[in-house]
């Protein structure tokens, strides 16, 4: 996953645009509650300025006494404190809005890559990955709970405001109208080039993540290299870069706020003028001159928050070109079965008939099935050409052995196995059933999986062995370890099967890792077991221990293995040599040993450590 993927090129904006108003439907009534409330507090408002105009013309000019103005001020009083709980209440509902999008996007980002398997994953660099899942999806927050509601208010609340200085100055009504579009306008031309900066820096950001995580990942071998300094040197000048970019959209963020209030600063200066000019010439009543002033300040303030949120708008599709983008990455095709009766409808994978052994939950060691890889080639984008015409069977409850020089194609054909890629032409079935036509979750869960570097996460041993079957007691957990040999060395660990362990295992050697995840395949007790190097990378004692766990887990099951040392396959059902995406020869390691050129060559060349 740390695989450093080609620049992709920039999303276009409309895109990134209509995946977020998309979005916003997962917020349900919350934002729409947000923004009613709102406006409720808006119109509240212009009472507001009535009482308070009345309130000062009634003191200043009709010489009113306090008992006169106190039913006013009660209300006033009501007022200001009916409109703080409708701030809270419009704040909170916006709020939940905006976490009902981040759960539902980061749902879907987190199954999307579940679907696109872990063959999309080499391509991709964990740390932009994670920085989207996370640093990415909650700066969609400001955007939906502060953008979105800000431009609904800035056409509600100053339409509701204009309606009533209409009725009471039309000259200041015009003022409004005439100043009012400059405001949204320049906050418009100035955004245009803060966009692309916004852009700009979430890529940084991203590259710098990625950059991070490699390097923390690789800190053993830097020391050993003695590059860390150097390394260190890389990462500051990646820090300054990013520095850089984050000061340049600060210094236009800045200016597009120093625009915003000087223009909605000079409109209520120039109505303030003139009807102050009207009130001294005798035009003009102070009550509605009063109660216009008041108001001009609160028309322009919906335009000016909008234009202090209009940068989480920006950063939002900043944010969000990574998660288009991914959301956007087409599947491996899973075509529709034939539905009964001839009628054209599309029919869900998980509901097609499943070979019997398919078909039933809790499939134990008893679900044989064979396998047919039926003349299947893949070829990669960069037109590299993996496999051509392949075609093998895999019989019910044996061990068959994949082997072949670097490049040969066995990696792609356990991935095709598992349903991570699908071939471009050919096909594979499981019994009679295309495996295009079983939905993923129901194939992998007839399948275990042990990679040559498996992944632990922190948490206790149990729970790493519990990843094969979540819902396992503490017994059938300790059982599995027995059963992989990784009994002994988890109950001398401090706290035994309690014991806390660290990211990818820290605290391990490699052969515990290994057979950690040999416990996992056990507790599975899936029916299909692929090992993929399972043995590579490790010391002759711990490869002994992992092989013997491999031979156990391998009764009564279908076993399908990669190997590079001969030696751990010599005992297998078959063994099938792959040569350039080709099936070479397939036999025993005495029948290949006589009729294979090229296992006698990987035998001759590597002395059984091939």
């Amino acid at each position: 996953m740390t695989t450093q993927s080609q620049p992709k090129p920039h999303k276009p904006a409309p895109e990134i645009l209509t995946a977020l108003k998309g979005w916003k439907t997962h917020s349900g009534f919350w934002l729409k509650a947000a923004v009613a409330i709102g406006l409720t507090s808006g119109l509240l408002l212009i009472v507001q300025a009535w009482l308070l105009a009345n309130v000062v013309n009634a003191v200043v000019f009709a010489e009113a006494s306090l008992a006169d103005v106190m039913p006013s001020l009660w209300g006033l009083l009501a007022l200001f404190l009916l409109r703080a709980g409708l701030a809270w209440a419009s704040e909170q509902a916006a709020f939940h809005a905006a976490v009902q999008v981040k759960l539902a996007i980061r749902a879907q980002l987190y199954q999307k890559v579940q679907q696109l398997g872990s063959a999309w994953l080499t391509g991709e660099r964990s740390g932009d990955l994670l920085n989207t899942l996370s640093d990415g999806v909650e700066a969609l927050e400001a955007y939906y709970a502060r953008y979105i509601p800000a431009m609904s208010l800035m056409a509600l609340v100053p339409l509701a405001i204009l309606v009533f200085v209409l009725a009471n100055d039309w000259l200041s009504a015009v003022v409004m109208l005439v100043t009012a579009p400059l405001i949204p306008l320049f906050m418009i031309l100035i955004g245009k080039g803060t966009e692309k900066r916004n852009q700009q820096q979430w890529q940084q950001l991203a590259r710098m993540s990625a950059h991070f995580l490699d390097v923390i990942q690789g800190l053993t071998t830097l020391k050993l290299f003695n590059a860390s300094r150097s390394e260190a040197q890389v990462v500051a000048q990646i820090s300054d870069q990013y520095r850089q970019s984050t000061m340049s959209v600060l210094r236009v963020a800045f200016l597009s706020s120093f625009a915003l209030e000087f223009f909605a600063t000079v409109s209520i200066a120039i109505i303030a003028v003139l009807i102050g000019f009207r009130l001294f010439w005798g035009e003009m009543d102070f009550l509605y001159g009063f109660f216009v002033l008041l108001l001009a300040p609160e028309f322009y303030l919906p335009l000016r928050n909008m234009g202090t949120q209009y940068h989480a708008r920006m950063a939002a599709i900043g944010a969000a070109e990574k998660m288009v983008e991914v959301l956007n990455t087409p599947n491996s095709p899973h075509p529709s079965l034939p539905p009964q009766g001839g009628k054209e409808q599309d029919v869900h994978p998980s509901s097609v008939l499943l070979p019997s052994p398919l078909a039933g939950e809790g499939l134990g060691m008893g679900g044989m099935f064979g396998v047919t890889i039926s003349n299947i080639s893949f070829t990669y984008p960069d037109a590299r050409t993996a496999l051509s015409n392949l075609s093998l069977d895999i019989h019910p409850n044996e061990t068959l052995a994949i082997v072949g020089a670097s490049g040969a194609g066995k990696t792609t054909l356990i991935n095709l196995l598992m349903g991570f890629l699908q071939p471009q032409s050919g096909q594979i079935l499981i019994g009679d059933t295309p495996l295009t036509a079983i939905a993923p979750e129901i194939w992998r869960k007839h399948l275990a999986w042990l990679p040559q570097k498996p992944q632990l996460f922190p948490g206790t041993v149990a729970d790493n062995i519990r990843l094969g079957n979540p819902t396992a007691t503490l017994t059938q957990v300790q059982a599995a370890a027995e059963q992989a040999y990784a009994a002994e060395f988890i109950v001398k660990l401090p706290q035994g099967y309690d014991t806390l362990i660290g990211e990818a295992g820290q605290g391990l050697s490699g052969g515990q890792v290994q057979r950690i995840a040999l416990a996992r395949a056990f507790l599975k007790d899936a029916p299909l077991v692929i090992l993929d190097e399972a043995t590579a990378n490790l010391d002759r004692a711990s490869e002994t221990l992992v092989q013997a766990g491999v031979e156990r887990l391998a009764q009564g099951r279908t076993l399908v293995m990669i190997a590079h040392r001969l030696r751990t396959v010599q005992t297998a059902d078959r063994i099938v040599v792959l040569d350039q995406g080709t099936v070479s020869a397939i036999g025993t390691h005495a029948e290949l040993l006589e009729s294979s050129p090229l296992y006698q060559q990987m035998q001759a060349a590597y002395g059984g450590e091939a």
